[in-house]
């Protein structure tokens, strides 16, 4: 007959040990003292076997009960309930030692397999480092939502929103690839949508008026730098390519028979290959730096160190020499300045000069069908834009030697 727990209260110990049964081989084993343990008799291999369940009252009558379910079921399921709780303490054991950052280097040596772009990869590796601290010994398939959250409100009390944003997306990243290889339920940052302040979006500076994009050009003619930059600093408006596609521009990527860079997938934002039509204007200025970097990689090597491309930040402290710092204008700002004029004139299709940018279509059925790539027509307006910088660049010349003049 089952036990009530009036009756396991009411147990005494005696003189000798004693066992006092509850059901489903449940029981209680009273020692002289009067302490109550709970156990549980099962036959696993055709040998009658006994299992711990704890000490009363510290596991009532309803938990032993409980704790007794659990391992009937694990012998429905043919198990073994002592290698099953030993698996299970294992488990738990391997479970402390997968922490987040061991899962994020993981993650992160995967996206340096894939190819990511090496300033891609020092920007993980940079908003990783922010979340280490907090979160980097944790295992986890423990870490709640609220833990990520307060690594992400330490950054925004500083001001910085964008950071926090981002190493919200990188924190997710990490959570998705832990779910996919097992070591964690659900990915916690998805809890943390709309939590974060949003940044103001920050529009790169760029000059967009003919005037004043005639003045940069003749500003970059009177640079007095180190010639490789000098170079560049003249391509980048004639190509407005990425920032970090011209830095690491290589000699094995150009057809000057042809006419082409063709920029692998792995050096692109969208990771699919680009091409740029080159004009004669961009062509000449190649030439100019062939003698300087012809026999090495990159066509703007670092100073000092040729085996490496241009540092990030040379072309944007340039400008910033010139007297274009401040706001003004930045090497990624070309791009803009080159969308905007072109989209003005009303020459070119707007699917033209959104490839040229490398801008990927948003329907994907569009996508499918744009084949052509508006080529013939994109060689036509890289042609033109380049005669058309010469062009502003010969009246500001004239405006200022008017000036002087009067």
């Amino acid at each position: 007959m089952a036990l009530t727990a009036l009756e396991v209260r009411s147990l005494k110990g005696r003189e000798r040990p004693y066992k006092v049964s509850d059901s489903g081989g449940l029981y209680l084993f009273v020692q002289p003292s009067g302490q109550r343990y709970w156990r549980l008799a099962y036959r696993w291999g055709g040998k009658q076997q006994t299992k711990a369940l704890g000490v009363f009252p510290d596991v009532s009558l309803a938990d032993a009960r409980a704790k007794r379910d659990s391992v009937r079921k694990i012998l429905a399921d043919g198990k073994n309930p002592v290698s099953a709780a030993r698996e299970e303490e294992l488990a738990a054991k391997l479970a402390e030692q997968i922490t987040f950052q061991v899962v994020a280097e993981e993650w992160y040596s995967k996206c340096e397999r894939e190819g990511r772009a090496e300033i891609t990869l020092q920007k993980q590796r940079w908003l990783l480092d922010f979340a280490y601290p907090k979160l980097g010994t944790r295992p986890i398939n423990r870490i709640s939502a609220h833990e990520v959250y307060e690594v992400l409100r330490g950054i925004e009390a500083k001001g910085h929103y964008e950071t926090a944003r981002r190493l919200r997306g990188t924190c997710s990243q990490v959570f998705r690839y832990a779910v996919a290889t097992a070591r964690a339920e659900r990915d916690v940052c998805a809890d943390l949508r709309g939590a974060l302040t949003a940044p103001k979006v920050k529009h790169l500076a760029a000059l967009t008026k003919p005037a004043e994009v005639g003045e940069l050009m003749c500003a970059i003619d009177g640079f007095d730098g180190y010639r490789v930059t000098h170079v560049a600093l003249r391509l980048a408006p004639h190509l407005f390519v990425r920032p970090g596609e011209l830095r690491q521009a290589e000699w094995s990527e150009f057809d000057f028979e042809e006419g082409v860079w063709a920029i692998p997938p792995e050096k692109m934002k969208m990771r699919r290959p680009h091409h740029v039509s080159l004009s004669k204007q961009a062509l000449a200025i190649i030439a100019d730096i062939h003698p300087v970097s012809g026999k090495h990689r990159y066509l703007f090597p670092c100073q000092g160190k040729r085996d490496r491309p241009m540092c990030e930040n040379t072309l944007n402290l340039a400008l910033q020499r010139l007297g274009y710092g401040g706001g003004r204008m930045t090497t990624h700002g070309f791009r803009a300045m080159a969308s905007t004029l072109l989209n003005e004139s009303g020459n070119w299709t707007p699917d033209a000069i959104e490839r040229q940018l490398a801008h990927v279509d948003a329907n994907s059925v569009r996508r499918v069908y744009a084949r052509g790539e508006y080529w013939d027509e994109r060689v036509r307006m890289m042609q033109a834009w380049s005669d058309e910088l010469d062009r502003l660049r010969a009246e500001a010349l004239a405006r200022s030697m008017d000036k002087k003049a009067a």
